[in-house]
């Protein structure tokens, strides 16, 4: 079985990864744009391997690096309430393109 990391975590790790400090009080464009340019340069893998890494060196550190970098995400990243474009309720969140719409349906 493989993990596979939400959206949000994906895009925590990238903040995490890239040279953007939470000194520099970024705004939420330069969050963006910080978050895109390690996703760009590392991959997502290479931005976890990144975050694990610093983990294992500095883990009192990277444990308030990564607290800031997921409320950073989850303020910049998440899609303002109301309704989506069908009419339905929009949950918070991030906005992932293609993925499927899935339905239960009865066996």
């Amino acid at each position: 079985m493989m993990y596979r990391p939400g959206t949000s975590t994906v895009w925590a790790d990238a903040l995490f990864a890239s040279m953007l400090q939470r000194s520099d009080g970024p705004s939420a464009g330069q969050v963006r744009k910080a978050a895109a340019a390690a996703m760009h340069a590392y991959g997502s893998r290479g931005c976890a391997e990144r975050v694990a890494l610093e983990f294992g060196d500095h883990p009192e550190t990277a444990v308030v690096r990564m607290r800031w970098a997921r409320g950073m995400v989850g303020e910049v990243f998440a899609a303002p309430p109301g309704l989506a474009h069908d009419g339905h309720r929009r949950r918070l969140g991030l906005p992932v393109a293609g993925l499927r719409r899935w339905r239960l349906v009865r066996i």
